[in-house]
């Protein structure tokens, strides 16, 4: 050994017990901690090195890198030290003059990925769960400011206890192709000359790393991608004879997908391995805690779908594999009816599961009631948007290949059954509507700006929450005029009345009350008495044949429930993890005979990237996560935006900033804080804030130098949310939902007597206040035409309006000058109309910039525009793995494997 440490050799209080084996820089050795009897690994400097500074400061980088870190998937670093090699009594070994540098380590049992992948490739489940854990130590280094940028199956120990990683900190290599790692193992493997041992790091590096550019986290994800892509298919990535023709495949050939060389793997994973190894680092994941998020998801997706439902790519064959499992799943289910049928079996028969994808070049809404199964079990409806056309419903029979768009229904949220199953209602264009699947158009039956939700009963009435701070309203499914059905109880601070569920009887029903003890309760038609059934964070449904859905965490819990009395018995059991839920809403429907839709929690919403004036894309200037609503500060520097925990509760205000790439939390209610929107100056920071009595109006500065603060407060209802700060820093515009005017919009004086008052309060529906640069207009959406339309007019004192948009539209934003106007079509064009501001205000006629994938909403604000209105920042749906709905055939049999 280079070294020269023998069996029985000391260095201070370890002696030394065997080689293990030596790395580029490194060796290492087994040794017995005499002050613990433990055994550790030793790795010491190699002595051709140790004179060498440069490498001296690596080595002790190293070391200290290790030592921030404490993971369970990550090596632990005992101690450091450097100390001249002696004999068990004590005397030097004649060998060793100076001192040697070591690290004492975790002595893990196992084998490395690289020795265990000589036997091919691993098991799909056992990928992901490696997988799975490799990404949630990344996580935890690059948080830390630690980057490994030698990940390698060579420096992967698979052990008991899960994958450990070994050998994080490395410096950067001044010759990038040269940068052998440390290793806590051997890195050459048997057979493998000096450069074949090159050429195994050199399979896992990054383009930036060969070309000696900047290396940061992404360098990681992107030699991840690979690690993952062997593990799966047994296969190296990139191969090359030589080392000038492997670095010309890593910088510019595409490699082969996983599932066309394994295939059993998801197209999920494609997705994510090729992401990872984009060459351009902005188009990789921009995060390992990315990457854990989507990959828990695919593992979940897996394990709870049948072997046939994750056949791999091409698309077209997924789809028909996961219908044909579909088909088998309902003929094996079928069968063993009859079979019992005929025997007398009583044997229950089994829950099945599988995967209902989008149809062709479409994506499920993210919204999350966008989906319901009929009462008779055999079909499902959807929202969901193509490139080429707005959000829709479509129509899917669960005996069918395909699915197929109901017309007349563009713009659609929130479906749900008529009882016979031949009818849908849903609510679009500010409406709640109607449609009969045996023919006709859409026909509308009352207004809702904005649902939470609806109920049909078998009696002929549909129950609906028609915005927020709104009680529920009952309406003849014929229609008819509506009528109010519950009332807030002030007493209990009641602000929010939602996603009404019909039971049984077709009289009474339950729904979600938010307040200061939240709850599922239950009302009748022909009384406003209502009583609690559930103590809940989210809404519930009645399932036969006899119990109560509901989510607890991200887990559909079900429990036993007395719908005559409606009382709820016995204990919660655990149904199927990871339900997909917004804040107290989840997206869970049922159908008689006991067959279950439910949708999975999504990884990843979107990211928000730059757009010029033509529709190209320019940058990613945030990395894909949840960005529900955002906001640009004035100086462009940074965004503020909100987005829920792990389980989708409690959105918090988040801050990013763009030139820092580093997130930080502005807001810890432990309720609901959203909506943020800046100040003129880019020093505060507004948003709605639950504190128990509904959505206030708080600010807190963005340096975080003072606690959250007041700005206004209301006894709920009702809610407001604030839209714009003027550029004098003296009004706040906000709009508040009332349960009897419905939305309008108020301004907040931030000087003097600090009073609010209307600025545009109508029969009709307005949000989304915009005060011009100069202050001196306002621009905003109003439904008053039967569509959203853009309007402007003067501010502070009301002149009359001018109609700014022409076939619909909403969400205005003014470029810096004022000489420019924009906002969303609904066929999601950005539109542009120049504007000439005077003593009067006159518009062009609109005209389109280009097509967007945004979402068209009146209360999400999806875009920001650059001070010179050459630029957009859009929050733009990411195209991940897809993420299909599932549906659980006789789900009460899930129920006995409850926990």
């Amino acid at each position: 050994m280079s070294a020269g440490l023998v069996a029985g050799s000391r260095l201070g209080p370890y002696e030394i017990v065997a080689p293990l084996g030596a790395g580029g820089m490194g060796e290492v050795y087994r040794a017995r901690d005499t002050r613990l009897d433990r055994i550790v690994a030793i790795k010491v400097l190699s002595s051709q090195l140790a004179a060498d500074p440069q490498f001296q400061q690596r080595f002790d980088r190293e070391a200290r890198a290790i030592s921030a870190l404490d993971h369970p998937h990550i090596c632990s670093l005992y101690d450091v030290g450097k100390q001249i090699p002696s004999t068990a009594s004590g005397a030097p070994l004649s060998t060793s003059t100076e001192p040697i540098a070591f690290l004492v380590m975790q002595y893990l049992e196992g084998e490395t990925l690289a020795d265990r992948l000589i036997a091919g490739a691993l098991p799909l489940d056992q990928c992901l769960q490696y997988a799975i854990q490799m990404a949630d130590a990344l996580d935890k280094a690059h948080r830390a400011g630690i980057v490994h940028r030698d990940l390698k199956p060579g420096n992967i120990m698979l052990t008991k206890s899960g994958v450990k990683l070994l050998d994080f900190g490395l410096a950067k290599a001044a010759a990038p192709i040269a940068s052998a790692g440390l290793s806590m193992l051997p890195t050459t493997p048997p057979g493998l000359t000096a450069q074949g041992a090159i050429l195994g790091t050199l399979q896992y590096m990054s383009p930036e790393q060969l070309e000696g550019r900047e290396t940061d986290a992404r360098t990681d994800i992107f030699a991840f991608g690979a690690v993952v892509h062997e593990m799966v298919t047994g296969q190296r990535v990139f191969e090359g004879r030589s080392q000038a023709s492997l670095i010309s495949a890593i910088m510019s050939t595409q490699p082969p997908s996983v599932s066309s060389l394994q295939p059993l793997a998801p197209t999920a994973l494609d997705h994510l391995v090729a992401r990872c190894l984009a060459k351009n680092v902005d188009e990789r994941w921009q995060s390992a805690h990315d990457l854990k998020l989507q990959l828990t998801w695919i593992a979940g997706v897996k394990a709870s779908a049948p072997p046939s439902t994750i056949t791999a790519a091409p698309r077209w064959r997924e789809r028909v594999a996961w219908a044909i499992a579909g088909f088998a799943l309902l003929a094996v289910l079928g069968l063993l009816a009859v079979l019992a049928s005929r025997r007398g079996n009583t044997a229950p028969a089994p829950a099945s599961q599988f995967v209902v994808l989008p149809p062709t070049d479409a994506r499920f809404s993210s919204e999350v009631i966008g989906q319901a199964i009929s009462p008779d079990g055999r079909q499902i409806v959807f929202v969901a948007a193509t490139s080429n056309n707005p959000s829709r419903l479509w129509l899917r029979s669960l005996d069918s290949l395909t699915a197929r768009p109901l017309n007349g229904t563009d713009g659609a949220t929130a479906p749900f059954w008529s009882p016979d199953s031949r009818s849908i209602g849903f609510f679009a264009q500010g409406k709640l509507k109607r449609l009969d699947l045996d023919g006709g158009s859409p026909q509308s039956l009352a207004d809702a700006p904005f649902s939470l939700g609806g109920s049909w009963s078998r009696n002929g009435t549909i129950v609906y929450v028609p915005n927020l701070a709104s009680p529920a309203y009952g309406v003849p499914a014929a229609g008819g005029t509506p009528v109010a059905i519950t009332r807030f109880d002030r007493q209990r601070g009641e602000f929010l009345h939602g996603t009404p569920s019909f039971l049984p009887d077709g009289n009474h029903f339950l729904f979600f009350v938010g307040s200061q003890a939240a709850g599922v309760y239950a009302g009748s038609l022909d009384s406003q008495d209502v009583r609690l059934v559930l103590r809940s964070e989210s809404n519930a449904v009645y399932a036969p044949p006899g119990y109560l859905l509901f989510v607890r965490g991200s887990t559909l819990m079900a429990q036993p429930f007395d719908a005559e009395r409606r009382t709820v018995t016995g204990n919660a059991s655990s149904v199927v993890d990871h339900i997909r839920r917004f804040i107290n809403t989840v997206g869970v429907s049922v159908s008689a005979n006991g067959t279950l839709l439910t949708r999975p929690a999504a990884a990843i919403e979107s990211e928000l990237a730059w757009f010029n004036r033509l529709g190209t894309r320019l940058a990613l200037a945030a990395p894909a996560d949840e960005y529900i609503e955002f906001a640009l500060s004035p100086d462009e520097s940074q965004i503020a935006f909100d987005r829920g925990d792990a389980e989708g509760m409690s959105p918090d205000v988040w801050l990013l900033d763009l030139r820092r790439r580093s997130t930080s939390r502005l807001t810890t209610n432990p309720s609901v804080d959203n909506v943020p929107i800046w100040s003129a100056d880019g020093k505060t920071v507004a948003y709605a804030s639950d504190h128990g009595k509904g959505l206030d109006i708080y600010q807190r500065p963005a340096n975080q130098s003072a606690p959250d603060q007041v700005l206004l407060e209301l006894n709920a209802p009702p809610i407001m949310f604030p839209a714009d700060w003027s550029a004098d820093g003296r009004h706040l515009a906000y709009y508040r939902t009332d349960p009897k005017q419905g939305n309008d919009i108020w301004v907040l004086p931030l000087v003097g007597e600090r009073k609010p008052f209307p600025l545009i309060q109508t029969e009709f529906n307005e949000w989304q206040p915009q005060f011009s640069p100069d202050g001196k207009w306002i621009a905003y959406a109003s439904d008053e035409s039967g569509i959203s339309q853009v309007y402007v007019q003067a501010f502070p004192k009301q002149s009359g309006k001018v109609s700014v948009s022409t076939a619909g539209g909403t969400q205005p934003r003014w470029r810096r000058d004022g000489k420019e106007l924009f906002y969303l079509a609904p066929d999601r064009k950005l539109m542009s109309v120049t504007v000439k501001a005077g003593t009067t205000f006159e518009v062009d006629s609109p005209r389109p910039l280009f097509q967007t994938t945004l979402e068209v909403t009146s209360f999400r604000q999806s875009y920001a525009v650059s001070a010179d209105g050459n630029r957009f920042l859009l929050n733009t749906p990411v195209e991940t793995a897809v993420q299909p709905l599932t549906v659980v055939l006789n789900w009460p049999a899930l129920l006995k494997n409850a926990k």
